[in-house]
């Protein structure tokens, strides 16, 4: 999430974000995360060795077991686990989020956005057009739930509190909507960052942007994943190279529930 300055509202909003919230100590596993739709795919739980990786393992089915796990490459590492469905053409059906929603049935566009699942639906006159695994605020810094209106869009948004690991630069929040502003002036958004397996944010939803990835941390080699920039060109119907605050008059509505999930450690 980012703090909001009066008189310069969106562009100074880059305070608390969400990009390195992981509370302390040993970090979960996806194994150690429970979601409701678990239970729709037998799965086992299997710990990565070194040098594997999740292209060697499951070919081109590799996403779709990324996406299953809300994890991206950069974590998918050694010694990590993972669910791994008994059956991979199982997740062909897999679906985290009703295919039609009726509270979006009139809506040309509706986001919604279930914590407790850790996915984010993208809705057309209550069909669901796509779904994105996400990273939300942890328990610690939770993200808030209700009923919600995008109102800003920014290509290239940036935190300025929260640094790349090991260096100065400032951690990107590609392709930022904004969803939401407290009583506090704080600003929530929906922006590409990393997808470490497990709710991990400070508030923001966070969705995979692999190609920011490499550019800071130089993996995955190939980037492939931006979910991020789907979202967002599909709010804007379209791409735009314009690197300023954009309003939303009005954006599409967005609504949040669930809870996010806690390790079952």
């Amino acid at each position: 999430m980012s703090r909001t300055i009066v008189g310069t509202l969106f562009l100074a909003a880059c305070l608390f974000v969400s990009a390195r919230a992981e509370p302390p100590g040993k970090h979960p596993t996806p194994c150690e995360i429970a979601y409701p739709s678990d239970r729709t795919i037998e799965w086992d739980c299997r710990t990565l060795k070194r040098g594997e990786s999740l292209e060697a393992l499951f070919g081109e089915q590799w996403i779709k077991v990324a996406r299953f796990n809300r994890i991206d490459r950069r974590h998918a590492r050694a010694d990590m686990s993972l669910k791994v469905p008994k059956r991979i053409e199982d997740l062909a059906a897999f679906a985290p989020l009703p295919l039609f929603y009726e509270p979006a049935e009139r809506d040309e566009q509706f986001v919604l956005i279930d914590l407790s699942e850790q996915f984010l639906g993208a809705y057309e006159y209550g069909a669901l057009r796509f779904a994105l695994p996400i990273a939300s605020g942890n328990g610690h810094n939770e993200t808030p739930t209700g009923e919600f209106r995008l109102t800003a869009a920014h290509r290239k948004h940036e935190s300025c509190l929260y640094r790349i690991e090991g260096t100065n630069r400032p951690y990107p929040m590609n392709y930022a909507l904004r969803f939401y502003v407290n009583k506090e002036g704080v600003s929530y958004w929906i922006h590409g960052r990393d997808l470490p397996g497990y709710p991990a944010s400070h508030g923001c939803i966070g969705l995979y942007d692999e190609p920011m990835q490499q550019e800071q941390y130089k993996q995955p080699k190939d980037p492939e994943l931006t979910d991020a920039k789907r979202l967002f060109e599909w709010v804007l119907g379209g791409e735009t190279d314009e690197d300023k605050v954009i309003p939303l008059k009005p954006g599409p509505r967005v609504h949040i529930i669930g809870t996010a999930p806690m390790s079952e450690r």
